[in-house]
């Protein structure tokens, strides 16, 4: 299967594929005669997982980590549960995140007249440097 179904198969770009086997994350596919590149269902079911670790917000490094345990039937599955633990913790960690912005902006356009008017609260504070409700 050449770059372009591999690509199609999986849903994985084949410029993702590309930079994948350039940083080390999938071997480097086989080659034909004239120099295409040929992936089997091995690399399909690597670029497969790769796909899914990326779609539930892995990093490169943790998939790096999840494929060397996959690929390791004497694994143990607590190593597997550490690293989904690690990047749970992480996602809640930007959640709330997200979360203060959501009500810092709720709170400055609330405060933003919204009319004809020059001043608004929420440039301001952005021009201030400072975060935060309490500068509008």
């Amino acid at each position: 299967m050449n770059i372009g179904e591999a690509a199609e198969a999986t849903g994985v770009t084949a410029k993702m594929i590309r930079h994948y086997e350039q940083i080390g994350l999938i071997r480097a596919a086989g080659r034909t005669g004239s120099g295409y590149r040929v992936y089997g269902p091995k690399d399909l079911s690597t670029l497969s997982f790769i796909r899914r670790a990326r779609d539930l917000g892995f990093s490169i490094a943790q998939i790096r980590d999840l494929l060397t345990l996959w690929q390791d039937r004497a694994r143990a599955s607590s190593d597997v549960k550490r690293i989904a633990s690690e990047h749970i913790d992480e996602m809640r960690a930007k959640m709330q995140l997200l979360q203060e912005m959501v009500h810092t902006l709720e709170h400055l356009s609330a405060h933003c007249h919204g009319d004809d008017r020059p001043d608004c609260p929420i440039l301001e504070q952005l021009a201030s440097g400072k975060s935060g409700e309490g500068y509008c």
